[in-house]
């Protein structure tokens, strides 16, 4: 059975966004999706978020597959490379993930705090990448808190497929994203070549 696991974002829930439709549209296809509410959204720490999504998981294999949100992104690197050498993902969608914020991000200083913690704690991409069969990461040029310029550390870093729009924003409802096909059909086809190689 394939699992997907999509993780939302910082001051979200599973409720928000695409997330709903990008469930549905995977539950008809017969996929068992978990999009858990991820603890204290409003003031996410890695020591919370990376624990529950570990927890939530249980065991990574190549059956198992992520769609991150924005922080939810970040969680979801920092689970994959607290993994065995074991342990392989199908894949990963990285959705407006980032390893810097824009200065805009911050509405005070305890979410400069917040944000600060998740892009100034290191992390070891080579071995996120051994972590994974294949990512693709998507962002938008006008995204007002993740810099376009991170895609290259996705691709570079992570290998991950980049695909760039000029307007999405955030990829939230607020910039009309309450569908997200371009993550629907990245994942589907990450599952497709998994069952090729596996026949």
């Amino acid at each position: 059975m394939k699992r997907v696991f999509i993780v939302h974002g910082w001051g979200k829930t599973p409720d928000d966004d695409w997330i709903p439709w990008l469930r549905s549209m995977l539950e008809r296809r017969g996929i068992a999706v978990y999009a858990p509410l991820m603890p204290d959204t409003g003031s996410p720490h890695i020591g919370t978020w990376v624990p529950y999504l570990s927890q939530i998981v249980n065991k990574t294999d190549r059956s198992t597959y992520f769609i991150g949100h924005s922080m939810g992104c970040q969680a979801i690197i920092r689970y994959l490379e607290m993994l065995d050498d074991d342990s392989k993902a199908g894949g990963a969608v990285f959705v407006a993930g980032f390893f810097h914020l824009r200065d805009g991000t911050y509405k005070n200083n305890q979410d400069r705090e917040i944000g600060e913690e998740w892009v100034t704690s290191p992390i070891d991409l080579d071995k996120v990448k051994g972590r994974m069969m294949r990512s693709t990461a998507i962002f938008s040029r006008d995204d007002p808190y993740v810099p376009v310029t991170d895609s290259e550390i996705f691709r570079r870093n992570l290998g991950s497929r980049v695909i760039i729009y000029p307007k999405r924003g955030h990829f939230t409802k607020e910039s009309n994203t309450a569908e997200l096909h371009v993550a629907l059909n990245e994942v589907l086809n990450m599952i497709k070549e998994s069952l090729v190689k596996d026949d």
